[in-house]
C-alpha cells in the first residue's frame, strides 16, 4: 500500500522524494543517478604555489642594488640584489696579488739549488783533503735550512689562496640569490634600504609544480592513494582540464568537518596556469 504522502531523501546534495512503500530496487533506482551527478562534479579546491619563499640576506647590510621587481621571472641562482661591499672587494682584489705571487718561492727554489752545488762541490773538496770536514758540515746544514725556508714559502703561498678563497666567500654573503625557480610576487626593499637578519628582499613563488590542495569526506579514505590520477578544472575566466598526481595524503582528518586533505601536483611548464585560484577536481576511479 502506497502512503499519499512522500517523504524527502537527501542523498548526494540532491533532495529526492519517494512514497513510503516503494520496493528497494526503485528506490535504487532513484539513488543512484544523484550519487553519480555528485561524483561527476567532483570536488572544490585551490591551486598553490608549490613553494613561496621569503628572501633575505645571509648577513645585514646596506642595499646596494634590487635588481628584480614584482612579476618578473626568476632562475634558481639568480642574482637578485647586491649589499655593499667595497671593504670585501679590496680584500679579495689584494689577496688575489698574494695568492698569485710565486716570486717568493722562485727565489727560495734558486737558494736551495746554489745550496746543493756548494754543498757537493765541499765534499769533493773534503774527499781531495783541500777543505776540512766542518767546512763540508756548514754547507750541508745551510742546505737543509734553505730547504725549510723552501717549504715554509710553499705553505705561505697556500694559505694565501685559502685566505683568498676565506675572502670570496665573505663577499659572496654580500650577493643575494634566488633559491628556486619562480616568479617575484613581492618586491619589499629598495636601493638605499637597509637589510636587517630577518629582513626579506622579496618574495618568490614557485609555480611549477603547482600544489593543489582539496578536503574528501573521510568515506573517501583509503580509496584515494598516492600516485593516483587526478583531473583538475580551474574556475572561469581559466578554461580547460588539466591532468595531476596525487602526492600527499594527510593522515589525522578534520573531526569538526569529518574531512582529510589530499595534495594534487599539477605540473605547470611556462607558468600557463596562475596560483591562487579556486578549482574543481576528480579522481580517476575514485567511487563512494
Amino acid at each position: 500500500m502506497i502512503q499519499s504522502k512522500p517523504k524527502a531523501l537527501w542523498k548526494g546534495g540532491l533532495e529526492v522524494y519517494r512514497p513510503v512503500g516503494l520496493c528497494l530496487l526503485c528506490q535504487l533506482a532513484l539513488v543512484a543517478p544523484a550519487a553519480a551527478a555528485a561524483e561527476e562534479e567532483g570536488f572544490d579546491c585551490v591551486i598553490e604555489p608549490a613553494v613561496m619563499v621569503r628572501v633575505g640576506g645571509q648577513v645585514s647590510g646596506l642595499l646596494e642594488i634590487v635588481l628584480v621587481n614584482r612579476g618578473d621571472r626568476v632562475t634558481q641562482g639568480q642574482v637578485i640584489a647586491r649589499l655593499s661591499s667595497q671593504v670585501e672587494e679590496a680584500t679579495v682584489a689584494l689577496l688575489s696579488e698574494q695568492a698569485a705571487s710565486t716570486s717568493e718561492i722562485e727565489a727560495q727554489k734558486a737558494r736551495s739549488q746554489l745550496a746543493v752545488n756548494r754543498a757537493g762541490r765541499t765534499r769533493i773538496l773534503v774527499e781531495r783533503n783541500v777543505q776540512s770536514r766542518d767546512k763540508l758540515e756548514e754547507a750541508v746544514a745551510e742546505m737543509e735550512v734553505v730547504k725549510r725556508e723552501l717549504a715554509i714559502a710553499e705553505m705561505r703561498l697556500r694559505i694565501a689562496a685559502l685566505e683568498l678563497n676565506r675572502a670570496r666567500k665573505i663577499l659572496e654573503l654580500k650577493i643575494i640569490r634566488s633559491p628556486i625557480d619562480g616568479v617575484v610576487v613581492e618586491r619589499s626593499l629598495f636601493k638605499g634600504e637597509f637589510l636587517d637578519q630577518d629582513g626579506k628582499v622579496a618574495t618568490i613563488a614557485q609555480l611549477d609544480p603547482l600544489h593543489v590542495e582539496t578536503f574528501l569526506p573521510v568515506s573517501y579514505f583509503g580509496k584515494v592513494h598516492q600516485g593516483m590520477s587526478a583531473k583538475v578544472s580551474p574556475n572561469e575566466p581559466i578554461r580547460g582540464t588539466y591532468s595531476g598526481i596525487v602526492s600527499v595524503i594527510d593522515q589525522v582528518f578534520d573531526a569538526a568537518s569529518g574531512t582529510f586533505g589530499v595534495r594534487v601536483e599539477l605540473r605547470n611548464p611556462g607558468h600557463q596556469l596562475p596560483a591562487g585560484h579556486r578549482c574543481r577536481i576528480t579522481f580517476d576511479g575514485l567511487s563512494n
